[in-house]
């Protein structure tokens, strides 16, 4: 049978380090996106995957930046991918598959991906100096994790591969654009059944 509920979750989680709520409709009918995690770098990257992926996203997030940026990159990461595997339910219909070279100035992203249901990931994202963005400070290397993160609770294959770029934002920026774009595809409904030859993601 497939999942006929609208493509929509939301999710919280709360530990001793961070507090989220996240509110997702992967078939974005009103276009609203809104990000609050206490590092405005980080905001601008999650405001990239709502609006290039399509999606109505909400995302509200505290967590001990006086200790370091890593546990709100995370568990939003984490938080994050759960969320978007409950929305898409059964997966029936979707594309599944998506790929795609996306620039941002000198830099130049290759993103592949599978709504598998077997989370692996391959990030070649190499910088000369990392140097971080925003105050209180995103280090670039964090993405890499927020991209570990996701794609492990959502359940996606996932390569991003850095093909051009010397500029930290512009690279980093190309990453989150990039899956965001290729997340849109994927989850494009085109047909009926589950596209497995398993009958399951």
């Amino acid at each position: 049978m497939t999942d006929v509920r609208p493509r929509s979750a939301h999710r919280e989680r709360t530990t001793k380090e961070t507090s989220i709520a996240i509110t997702l409709d992967v078939d974005g009918p009103t276009g609203t996106v809104s990000t609050t995690t206490g590092l405005p770098f980080f905001d601008h990257m999650l405001d990239q995957i709502g609006r290039h992926g399509g999606f109505d996203l909400a995302i509200v997030a505290s967590g001990d930046l006086e200790v370091d940026a890593h546990h709100t990159v995370e568990d939003v990461g984490i938080l994050l991918g759960e969320t978007f595997r409950e929305a898409l339910g059964d997966k029936a219909g979707v594309r599944r598959f998506a790929s795609g070279l996306y620039p941002l100035d000198e830099a130049l992203i290759e993103v592949a991906l599978d709504l598998s249901g077997r989370p692996f990931v391959v990030y070649d994202v190499p910088f000369g100096e990392v140097l971080p963005l925003g105050d209180p400070p995103f280090n670039p290397e964090m993405a890499e994790h927020f991209w570990q993160s996701f794609a492990a609770a959502a359940g996606i294959t996932l390569h991003v591969t850095k093909k051009a770029g010397k500029n930290t934002h512009h690279v980093v920026e190309a990453t989150f654009k990039g899956v965001a774009r290729c997340l849109r595809d994927a989850v494009r409904v085109e047909g009926i059944g589950v596209p497995s030859t398993k009958g399951s993601l």
